[in-house]
């Protein structure tokens, strides 16, 4: 038995119980081994919890913009590839959420900062824009994953006590469905890019 197995065994888990049934006890049983086993390989279930958040996000493409690719394109995509790695294990944004990202993964990150410098944003910048589109991210798929584990589409009472709200479910769906996060990710993308005319010079050309 080694980390990778044990990591392994333990997303399996996750799926099957949620991270809230998730324990040390349920995981040795699953590896055929006493719970005290577990922690030859990892010092607490924080550690345990930290190398499962990398093992996910490892699937999350770090990389540049492609070659001609505009910025609002590329973070476009990578916000909808972020969703789509937390969305991969059942409750993989509260997973992630507030978890040690590792020197690798600080690493990968640093790369997606300097790509938006080169592309005419400041460092402070370059940051702000990420962190906020991630923070979308991981809010948006923690309500996402909350909905579906309540199994149920959200119901907004009877339209004639939230009319606007009726009527705004009525035209686009659900409040926390695909097309809302396209509609969401939009506005920000479009408040970076109005941000970016007012800050000091050096902001990328918007386009």
């Amino acid at each position: 038995m080694d980390r990778p197995t044990i990591v392994s065994a333990a997303l399996e888990l996750l799926e099957e119980t949620g991270l809230d049934g998730l324990t040390t006890r349920r995981l040795a049983a699953r590896l055929q081994v006493k719970s005290p086993a577990l922690y030859w390989h990892f010092r607490s279930k924080q550690e345990l919890l930290d190398e499962m958040a990398r093992a996910v996000q490892e699937r999350q493409d770090f990389g540049p913009p492609r070659e001609g690719e505009h910025w609002r394109d590329w973070l476009a995509r990578r916000a909808r590839e972020r969703r789509e790695v937390l969305l991969s294990h059942r409750d993989g944004a509260r997973l992630v959420a507030g978890t040690s990202a590792g020197p690798e993964i600080v690493a990968a990150f640093d790369r997606e900062p300097a790509a938006l410098v080169e592309q005419g944003f400041t460092p402070l910048q370059a940051m702000r824009a990420i962190t906020a589109l991630g923070a979308f991210v991981s809010g948006f798929v923690l309500e996402e994953q909350a909905r579906l584990d309540r199994d149920r589409t959200p119901d907004p009472g009877p339209a004639e006590a939230a009319p606007v709200l009726a009527a705004a479910i009525g035209e686009g769906g659900s409040p926390d469905g695909p097309a809302a996060f396209e509609d969401g990710l939009a506005y920000l993308l479009h408040g970076i890019g109005a941000a970016l005319t007012t800050d000091a010079p050096g902001r990328p050309p918007e386009g």
